[in-house]
């Protein structure tokens, strides 16, 4: 297959996915605040929506301008997608309805410690990060790795700390995840 062609199908495959998982989160949402959920962090959310976005601008622009190729490590990078791509539906069929795009707590619901729970507090950030560097890996997309791998670590510093702080007191966040670490499992630390 012509990496071009490789490339489109992949990228439009993700952008798909993205929309699908766009889908289930509006979804997951109106339950959730049918149930009583209190939305935080709407401020960054946008911020985070155009990053996201201008990653895949960024991405297929560098693609199709400098055309380098694939990676000469793409069998590991494409092994890695796939293992990134299993584990987020691990995450989203472990939250069921509260797995969500937005920051979406609802007061005193049993924290969920299932799936990739049970090893992180965060696997949804970890796979989406290790997606950002991958993904344009796979095809040298150098700077797009390089800037949106930088870029996403800069505005979780900011979610993850505001999703914590709504968790710790909307639910027993705390307590339940007093034995794990945010983004490596236990044993690697």
């Amino acid at each position: 297959m012509e990496d071009l062609s490789f490339f489109l199908i992949l990228f439009f495959i993700i952008i798909f996915q993205r929309l699908v998982e766009l889908i289930i989160a509006r979804k997951n949402e109106k339950w959730m605040k049918q149930q009583g959920a209190i939305e935080f962090g709407k401020k960054h959310y946008l911020y985070m929506v155009l990053i996201h976005s201008l990653f895949f601008c960024s991405f297929f622009t560098e693609k199709v301008m400098f055309n380098r190729g694939l990676s000469l490590l793409w069998p590991l990078l494409w092994i890695l997608f796939f293992v990134t791509q299993g584990i987020r539906v691990w995450i989203i069929l472990s939250l069921g309805k509260y797995w969500n795009t937005k920051i979406i707590v609802l007061p005193n619901a049993k924290v969920i410690r299932r799936g990739p729970y049970r090893f992180i507090k965060h696997p949804n950030y970890a796979v989406v990060t290790l997606e950002l560097f991958i993904i344009p890996l796979l095809f040298n997309a150098y700077f797009t790795a390089l800037l949106f791998t930088i870029l996403n670590i800069v505005i979780l510093s900011i979610r993850i700390p505001e999703e914590e702080r709504a968790l710790k007191g909307l639910t027993e966040y705390e307590g339940s995840f007093k034995s794990c670490n945010r983004f490596f499992p236990k044993l690697l630390n």
